[in-house]
């Protein structure tokens, strides 16, 4: 039984050994430097927290022409087995150059030393090539000497070294051939030694006799790490910098102000947030596999896909070659065509000249004719012949070839296909669309607008997604609502609910596939259904001085000679008329919101709601302005109105002049207008591009809105006994523009005597 315990004793010690051999195996390429490609040898840190080993780095800068810059010489290994002259302890009695001289002198391109004044050039700022992330990162003045040892990778290396060779034996490097097994270590002599080279190296009555030994390694390394600039322990950490710093870098003006921890905390922190990471990466092994395995299905069918890719374009580009062989022919067949039909007529040509050289064809047989004396025989075969010698007679006084010998008309111009060949490439999806946020908004509907980039392909057609974002969010992705194929650059979203925030998103699509989304646009809804109405001015209107338009959705107001008569005549006591434009359409229940725009160069321009009857009655006539009594609204204004009255006043009006809004002292705004003891005083706030107008009737409240942002300008209560009209008052010049609801007809612009009607 002891033995059969034993035996599953020693199989579970070499199991676990042979996985912990594994792992360690499994993670060398984590352990190779990236310039030797070996196990890193005193690896160092750099700022982009890549490591590399130190003789590596020196010999990179030392590409770079960065001569003299490879760090501290004290760094360098001193062990006697790689320092000849310390073969003998007498000889190891003798003192080296001071490593800081040393140092100085090798740094002849900064520094300072006697017989140099500080600063009388700029430090030189040493730029090392990092091999792992391909950056080039600075590592300041100091160069190497400024940079930390990575004693736990070095560690991890050591460890790895003994799992790979277990059993192997460390030798002793002082030994003569052959060496015999270390037996101990010397962290200050940097080496290994057997029992005798031990003693023989650290002889009684020398200070190396005061070197404590431990246990034989591959790599010595400091006791614990230390400051590269002061050779002070680090004890602790400058989030601010991310570097470790020891007690007299915390003191400097370069840590001034840094947010400073102990080692202790950013040690716990870190080894905290690495367990935590760790944990979660093992905890999720499954998820690990099964994304291993998507990867393996995506490589599998990217293979696949590239490879069915090339033949479609190889086969393209034959059936290309096909047309253009094709081609060829064809136009190789109408040149020979046209080279036999002329050769033909040039040789009948030929023909009929040779037959006029003496004593052949044509001549021979006139000379014959000519001997002829039966004169009646003579006529009849001579009127035959003459016209025939007449014939060559004039092609010989007016020679031309019957052809031409050039082929200039065969000639090809290819430069718009050659353009076409050498522009040849891939389909390239569209790029993200740009909204038009100028022409794009929301009123009764949502009208949105949008266009490609300049150099982008074309899209056949657009999918727009959109979706509210002040619903409750649910568990599970995010849902859109989407519309496909939408053809053209603009779209209407109908039906949106009121009072509520939509997010919109637009991509393209081609031959190619999708295209990027464009960024998100946010648009609010009107806090209320739009109410659609128009200008009705047979109410206390002038058709001298106001001009409606023909779609009844603008009006100016043109104020002319009577107008600067009457100013003229303002100390006299004149009657100047308020001018009155109302809505043709009265409220009686619900809540109703609609929008205009005020032109800010009217002079002053009244925009509200009032009872039907009330404005009709105080509109009428034409009150005067001059008079102390005069009260343009009898109801409650931005202007200047007793907010004590205990009745609800018939009017409420939002006054505009010269680009500005008055809000009065009466009134309760949502701008943040109203002090912490009460309302505050009257002031003005810029004009923004649409004003809009939201009234509750059944709760008697009127709100004056920035119809861009939705931003609250002024709340006043309104008498809602009766019908209420939407109104409009003028004094002096000025216009104003109802907007037009999105779905009544195709977007257009009018211009009314100037004053341009909004998209």
């Amino acid at each position: 039984m002891a033995e059969g315990e034993d035996m599953q004793t020693f199989t579970s010690i070499m199991d676990a050994l042979v996985r912990i051999s594994t792992s360690m195996k499994n993670m060398e390429k984590e352990l190779l430097c990236p310039v030797c490609q070996e196990m890193y040898k005193q690896p160092l840190v750099l700022p982009c927290t890549h490591n590399v080993c130190q003789a590596c780095a020196r010999e990179v800068l030392g590409q770079q022409g960065y001569l003299g810059h490879g760090g501290d010489p004290s760094s360098e290994p001193t062990s006697p087995a790689s320092t000849p002259s310390t073969r003998s302890p007498r000889l190891s009695r003798r003192t080296l150059p001071k490593p800081d001289r040393l140092d100085r002198l090798l740094k002849s391109g900064f520094g300072t030393y006697p017989g140099r004044k500080r600063g009388a050039l700029h430090p030189q700022t040493i730029v090392f090539p990092c091999p792992a992330c391909q950056g080039d990162v600075e590592l300041g003045e100091r160069g190497l000497s400024g940079l930390f040892r990575n004693l736990t990778l070095e560690r991890v290396v050591e460890r790895y070294r003994q799992s790979v060779s277990v059993g192997g034996a460390i030798l002793c490097q002082l030994c003569k051939p052959p060496p015999l097994e270390a037996t101990k270590g010397c962290t200050e002599c940097r080496a290994t030694f057997c029992n005798e080279c031990f003693k023989l190296f650290h002889p009684w009555g020398t200070q190396k006799a005061q070197h404590e030994p431990t246990l034989p390694t591959l790599s010595f390394r400091p006791k614990g790490l230390m400051c590269p600039d002061h050779k002070e322990e680090v004890t602790h950490y400058c989030k601010t910098c991310q570097r470790l710093v020891c007690q007299l870098c915390r003191v400097r003006r370069t840590h001034s102000g840094h947010k400073i921890t102990p080692v202790l905390s950013a040690y716990q922190a870190l080894k905290d947030k690495l367990t935590k990471s760790l944990a979660y990466i093992l905890g999720n092994q499954d998820t690990v596999q099964t994304q291993i395995c998507e990867l393996e299905e995506t490589i599998r069918h990217t293979e696949v896909s590239g490879q069915q890719a090339k033949e479609e374009v190889s086969q393209l580009v034959r059936g290309l070659g096909a047309v253009l062989e094709e081609k060829r022919a064809s136009l190789l067949q109408a040149i020979e065509e046209c080279q036999q039909e002329r050769l033909s007529r040039l040789s009948a040509q030929m023909h009929e000249h040779q037959s006029l050289l003496d004593g052949s064809g044509l001549v021979g047989y006139a000379q014959e004719v000519l001997k002829e004396t039966d004169q009646p025989c003579f006529v009849q075969a001579a009127k035959q012949l003459h016209n025939r010698i007449a014939r060559a007679t004039e092609a010989l006084q007016t020679f031309r070839p019957a052809a031409s010998s050039s082929f200039r008309h065969c000639q090809l111009d290819v430069g718009r296909e050659m353009k076409l060949l050498t522009e040849l490439n891939f389909l390239r999806v569209p790029e993200a669309p740009v909204i038009d946020t100028q022409r794009t908004f929301a009123y009764d509907q949502i009208f949105l607008c949008w266009r490609l980039p300049p150099h982008s392909p074309p899209a056949w057609h657009y999918t727009i997604e959109f979706r509210r974002t002040d619903v409750p969010a649910q568990p599970g992705p995010t849902r859109w609502q989407r519309r496909e194929e939408v053809r053209g650059t603009s779209a209407l979203l109908e039906n949106p609910d009121t009072g509520s925030v939509y997010v919109l998103r637009v991509r393209g699509c081609n031959k190619a596939g999708y295209g990027e989304y464009s960024e998100d646009v946010h648009l609010h809804t009107p806090p209320a259904p739009v109410l659609h109405f128009f200008l009705d001015g047979r109410w206390g209107a002038s058709r001298e001085r106001l001009a409606i338009s023909k779609d009844q959705r603008a009006v100016r107001s043109i104020p002319g000679l009577p107008l600067l008569l009457a100013a003229e005549r303002l100390l006299t006591g004149c009657h100047l008329s308020v001018d009155v434009v109302l809505g043709d359409v009265a409220v009686t229940q619900g809540r109703s919101y609609w929008a205009c725009a005020v032109d800010p160069a009217s002079y002053l321009v009244k925009v509200g709601v009032g009872l039907e009857s009330k404005l009709q009655e105080s509109f009428q006539g034409a009150p005067d302005v001059i008079s102390p009594r005069y009260d343009p609204d009898s109801g409650h204004d931005s202007g200047a109105e007793d907010a004590t009255v205990e009745a609800l006043p018939p009017f409420a009006f939002l006054t505009i002049g010269m680009g500005k809004i008055l809000l009065g002292s009466g009134a309760s705004s949502n701008a943040g207008l109203t002090g912490r003891d009460g309302p505050a005083a009257s002031c003005t706030v810029p004009l923004p591009p649409r004003l809009g107008i939201c009234l509750d009737y059944e709760q008697g409240r009127v709100s004056f809105l920035d119809a861009v942002s939705f931003r609250g300008l002024l709340e006043c209560p309104l008498d809602c006994s009766g019908p209420v009209c939407p109104a409009f008052c003028f004094i002096g010049g000025g216009a104003v523009q109802l907007q037009e609801p999105v779905g009544t007809k195709p977007e257009r612009k009018v211009t009314i005597g100037g004053f341009a009607k909004l998209d």
